[in-house]
């Protein structure tokens, strides 16, 4: 029946048409005049699946919601949260309503609350506005939204499974023009393309930009004009789009994964427009209006969601002019906890993952600050903090002298504030922090200038020396009257390495010109408790130091020269006869041998400490590009000259299962262990010889296959050859035998007449 009155006179057909005409005037004016859901609650989230109590456990349950909204970073006021309430059954609904001040702070509450685990429950987070128009969809029963599918479950591969190797080999990348290859890394410097499904990995999306591997190995990130891709488990190039993970961030040029993989920062030096009406969908659903502007984003790896977002800091004015800016802009804790950025001449801000926000809601003034280093955290740190016994995360830092107070260096325990130990220093040009990877030590490099002079430029360095296991942090310095541009704990051990350099030409960018270094390496003295020198290299042209991070073996290089190009490999505990007794220091620092990478750019060394690469990458316009893998004695296996290379990066490993009882264990049966691994050697090298002289028996074929054919081919030119000379030759000697007639005029006789008239 037809909600409007019959008009009298209207046939049907007319009342129809006349019906239809007021519903679209009537549409037309709803849609006119019809009311924003998102307008005036952009700042209103609603959160589902609170726990129903009764009255009595109102204000228990509103205080408990409180908490854990702070420490999530999304603070509010007890006025600012609404519970429905059901007054029949005498209990709440099972959602509430949060206001915050503005649709910025709400935007941070919902990406830090949704999904959060409060007791048994799991809360879910929506904006008010959202829930007016998603129950508004044009949706028939049973039926998804138009572009909505409904996804099935699909078992991702394990993220590690190439630890699973038999014989425990690394995996490095090689990045060649557009092509990107993972190797296994075999004995005796050969390697083996990694394999999907029985062919290479291959993907010519990889080499868009550059590629990193994250700290622990788990992910390959590729960079890309859009975004960052990151890629793991056996299948690599992400065939099947299984164990592919994307971050839209259009323009992003740099990434910084958290110690444990859990986060990840892009920055981009475009910066984020709004997206709001943009027609790419992941760009509308990742970024909103109040991103606009900022440069920073910071994202939950597994969640695939931005946590937070942040603008670029202002250009600091130098004695040369604005400053690049500084790389990492922002830190992570060792523990994933914390992420902290230094706002250099105000303070450090420090903000509690996963919510994004500020410890105590305030950032921690320092006046003057210019740099900071979190402390990193040991094995047994990382244990004891599992057990409910550790403490609490620390970071250095240091201000510069002002006016009448000297300058300092501080370390601070987060989250308490408490400064643990300072100490001031004077004529300070700049600091540099230097951790040992355990956390044992700290060297604070302190470059100074003279007292007196006008240039505030470094002229010689000190090195403070924090012994941080020790009760009130005692500190040792050490001073040299040289500039010492490289520093190097060596990992798991209490030894150092530094580059001096008294060189009056160091600096001055002559052409031409070597600069000589002096090498240095420092132990600490179990008796005295302080650092003793061990061996001194002078007129050395080495500037770069890489440790083995196994320890005990360092690689010397000489990196940015345009002359020498010298690699050195040394053992610091070389022994020849285990029973002869060394009481001298140092007297097992010995070269193992010397080498030479035309080109060298970079130097790594493989997570296992028993091969070094060295490459030489097209980016930094070396004149031979390629890269070379030595074993840890200093022996070249392999020399690999590319054209158009660009990256060589060995994938990293994550710290060892093994309890410290099954490496003793180990170790106590290493010559037992070491026959089977002499015989597995043995037959990895007959196999290399064995596949060596079949492929020289399969060259030898293809060449004894090639000569037959083109011997064939001569064969049948030579005779058609023959066949035309024969030819020519019979024409010439036809053309002989012909007769030619010859009319030949001869003057037998002449006489001359004169008649007289």
């Amino acid at each position: 029946m037809s909600e409007f009155e019959k008009i009298e006179g209207f046939t049907e057909e007319e009342q129809l048409d006349f019906e239809a005409e007021l519903q679209e005037g009537y549409a037309d004016i709803e849609d006119k005049y019809a009311v924003d859901t998102q307008q005036g609650f952009e700042n209103v989230l609603v959160i589902d699946n609170i726990p129903v109590i009764d009255e009595g456990k109102k204000q228990k349950l509103v205080d408990r919601l409180r908490q854990l909204f702070a420490k999530a970073g999304a603070p509010i006021e007890e006025e600012n949260i609404s519970m429905p309430w059901d007054d029949k059954a005498a209990t709440n609904k099972g959602f509430i309503f949060l206001t915050y001040p503005d649709a910025q702070q709400a935007e941070n509450a919902l990406r830090a609350l949704d999904g959060a685990a409060f007791g048994k429950n799991t809360l879910y987070v929506n904006r008010f506005g959202d829930i007016e128009r998603y129950a508004n969809l044009p949706v028939g029963e049973g039926e998804l939204p138009t572009g909505w599918r409904e996804k099935t479950y699909v078992e991702k591969d394990h993220l590690r499974s190439w630890l699973g190797d038999s014989a425990g080999r690394d995996q490095y990348l090689t990045f060649r023009d557009q092509d990107v290859s993972i190797w296994w890394n075999n004995r005796n410097g050969t390697a083996d393309a990694v394999k999907a499904d029985g062919k290479p990995l291959k993907n010519n999306k990889w080499g868009e930009l550059y590629l990193q591997w994250s700290p622990l190995g788990t992910y390959l990130s590729s960079l890309h004009r859009v975004g960052v891709a990151l890629w793991s488990g056996p299948k690599l190039d992400g065939s099947i789009g299984v164990n592919v993970l994307r971050f839209t961030h259009p323009g992003v040029r740099l990434i910084q994964f958290s110690p444990l993989e859990n986060y990840l920062v892009t920055w981009s030096e475009e910066p984020l427009d709004n997206f709001e009406n943009h027609p790419n969908a992941a760009l509308r659903e990742t970024f909103g209006p109040e991103d606009e502007g900022n440069h920073f984003v910071v994202w939950d790896v597994k969640a695939q969601r931005v946590l937070r977002t942040f603008p670029a800091d202002k250009p600091v004015q130098g004695e040369d002019g604005p400053q690049q800016m500084a790389w990492p802009s922002f830190k992570w804790s060792p523990d994933d906890a914390y992420i902290a950025k230094c706002n250099v001449g105000t303070g450090i801000a420090v903000y509690e993952l996963p919510g994004m926000g500020l410890l105590d809601k305030k950032s921690i003034k320092i006046e003057g600050v210019q740099n900071f280093e979190w402390c990193p955290m040991s094995d047994k740190d990382f244990a004891a903090r599992k057990a409910g016994k550790g403490k609490e995360c620390s970071f250095v830092f240091w201000t510069p002298e002002a006016q009448n107070q000297p300058a300092r260096v501080s370390i601070m325990s987060i989250p308490s504030r408490n400064i643990l130990r300072a100490k001031n220093l004077f004529n300070v040009t700049d600091c540099k922090f230097y951790w040992q990877n355990q956390g044992d030590f700290l060297c604070v490099k302190v470059d100074r200038h003279a007292r007196k002079a006008k240039s505030k430029k470094a002229t010689f360095c000190n090195l403070e020396l924090f012994r941080v296991r020790e009760k009130d942090y005692p500190v040792e310095v050490i001073e040299f009257k040289d500039y010492v541009p490289q520093f190097a704990w060596e990992p798991q051990g209490n030894r150092f390495a530094m580059v001096s350099s008294n060189d009056p030409n160091y600096g001055q960018g002559i052409p031409g010109v070597v600069i000589k270094y002096n090498i240095d390496f420092y132990q600490l003295d179990q008796k005295k408790g302080d650092f003793i020198a061990i061996k001194h290299l002078d007129s050395k042209i080495a500037n770069t130091l890489v440790w083995s991070p196994r320890g005990r073996h360092i690689a010397l290089a000489t990196i940015g020269s345009s002359q020498k190009f010298d690699v050195e490999f040394w053992d610091l505990d070389f022994v020849v006869d285990e029973r002869r007794e060394i009481s001298e220091p140092g007297a097992n620092v010995t070269m193992l041998a010397s080498g030479e990478h035309y080109g060298i750019t970079d130097i790594a060394w493989d997570p296992s400490g028993r091969y070094l690469a060295t490459s030489a990458s097209a980016w930094r316009q070396t004149p031979e590009p390629g890269y070379c893998v030595w074993d840890f004695k200093g022996q070249q296996l392999t020399h690999q000259p590319q054209d158009k290379f660009k990256q060589f990066l060995w994938r990293p490993r994550p710290s060892t299962l093994l309890t410290k009882e099954q490496i003793k264990k180990v170790r106590k049966e290493l010559k037992e262990y070491s026959r089977q691994f002499d015989e597995e050697d043995a037959a990895e090298e007959n196999r290399g010889s064995a596949e060596k002289l079949a492929q020289r028996q399969r060259d030898i074929s293809e060449w004894n296959a090639w000569r037959l054919r083109n011997n064939k081919k001569l064969d049948s030119e030579r005779s058609r050859l023959g066949k035309q000379k024969k030819s020519i030759i019979n024409e010439i000697n036809h053309d002989q035998d012909e007769k030619v007639e010859e009319i030949v005029e001869e003057l037998i006789d002449e006489t001359e007449e004169v008649v007289v008239g």
